[in-house]
């Protein structure tokens, strides 16, 4: 079997509403790009990209004469002709290749008509848990509903999301608002599902002191974690030295190097390992074995995806031998998506692993053309912006007249 075509298409998918992080908004939609690998025995494998455009249609492109007539069966190979590490240096192709990996994979599990588990090395679950991702939310422009500001909308955001999807684990997106706002939101949450599991994740925008004297006042509530408090394995690492809490981090420990780099000079205790940001889902589980050697704790970390990456997610956590922590998604988040069924179903917080061949989901082609014409309308948008804060621009740590004010709604 040979790889013949690459094709690439970029999509947005609309969001309940505007969600709104320490370093900008996720303006109302996704924008993610599809990957379509075709072969020569008429197998196509599916793969997914965050963001994209014209760029990112013309970096897939780019890449044809790597992978047009090479066994998709080979993915090692396959890693060493894409992104070898001094290649990488000139050209990050770590996102590319987990697209392209993910559709090796498919195409693979296709061929043997297996799902992808069983070329991963066997399922360990049969489905696999998710936290709910709590976002402050900007009202939807077009209905005006979905805002999540004040302390009331946020824990009667939770009991919504409980009742829906059954979540028992909750993860609050932070540094929007004063870091002493924001422990009092993440205390009333706690306080009113005394028996759920907790985790906060302000995007290390808070200081080592700030971080320090939030960690000290949530010692006492029953946390997973402390996700990227701040910024640099050194500024965690002085956080970790005075708390009891462990830390985790999807920001300083994204490749095999800085995973080193942690286990000689431990600064987080928990990996949040991410198909996209690892470069596929076979270095994740690569990254899981070093964890588990060194007695590091992993989860899956959430990057905006729809369906197919979903997928990747999903089978992942079927084969790590150990799943402590309930993983993220935006995935509710979501009004639709582009695979076949639309938005995949939670079933007590948790999303059975599909059992189809390769990743086990299709492409709705006339899905994919309508987002696809949704995005041609729209665009992109700059992710580290605030459409209603004008001038508004992030800073590491945050200063007292950058945060968000949560008196006004827009």
């Amino acid at each position: 079997m040979r790889i013949t075509d690459i094709k690439a298409t970029t999509v947005t998918v609309p969001l309940e509403a505007p969600l709104r992080h320490s370093n900008g908004v996720h303006w109302g939609r996704f924008v993610r790009t599809i990957v379509e690998v075709e072969t020569d025995e008429g197998i196509t494998g599916l793969g997914e990209m965050g963001g994209g455009g014209e760029s990112a249609k013309l970096a897939f492109e780019g890449l044809k004469p790597y992978l047009v007539g090479h066994d998709p069966f080979q993915l090692e190979a396959l890693r060493w002709k894409i992104s070898n590490p001094t290649a990488s240096l000139y050209n990050n192709r770590t996102q590319l290749m987990a697209a392209i990996e993910f559709a090796c994979i498919d195409i693979i599990g296709k061929k043997l008509g297996v799902p992808a588990y069983q070329i991963l090395g066997g399922k360990m679950r049969d489905e696999v848990e998710f936290a709910s991702y709590i976002f402050f939310r900007y009202p939807n422009e077009k209905t005006g509903a979905g805002e999540v500001r004040t302390i009331e909308q946020v824990v009667d955001h939770v009991a919504e999301l409980k009742a829906k999807y059954g979540f028992t684990s909750h993860k609050l997106k932070g540094g929007v608002f004063h870091p002493d706002y924001e422990l009092e939101v993440y205390k009333a949450i706690a306080a009113a599902n005394p028996k759920d599991r907790y985790r906060f994740d302000p995007n290390a925008i808070l200081s080592v002191e700030q971080s320090v004297r939030f960690a000290k006042a949530i010692e006492g509530l029953n946390n997973d974690y402390l996700e990227d408090p701040t910024w640099g394995l050194n500024g965690m690492r002085k956080v970790r030295e005075k708390t009891h809490l462990s830390l985790a981090t999807n920001t300083v420990v994204v490749n095999f190097e800085q995973l080193s780099a942690n286990i000689l000079d431990p600064a987080v205790d928990v990996i949040l390992l991410d198909t996209t940001f690892w470069g596929g889902i076979r270095p994740c589980i690569k990254a899981a074995a070093v964890c588990e050697t060194f007695q590091y704790g992993v989860a899956v970390h959430s990057s905006g995806e729809l369906g197919i990456q979903l997928s990747t997610m999903l089978h992942l956590g079927a084969v790590l031998p150990s799943m402590p922590f309930a993983i993220d998604a935006h995935y509710h988040q979501l009004t639709d998506d582009i695979i076949k069924g639309g938005l995949m179903t939670y079933e007590n917080g948790k999303i059975k692993i599909p059992t189809a061949p390769g990743l086990g989901v299709e492409l709705d082609y006339d899905k994919l053309g309508q987002y696809s014409e949704l995005y041609q309308e729209l665009g992109g948008y700059p992710y580290d912006r605030d459409p209603y804060r004008k001038d508004w621009y992030p800073l590491l740590p945050n200063m007292t007249e950058h945060w968000a004010d949560p008196a006004i709604v827009k």
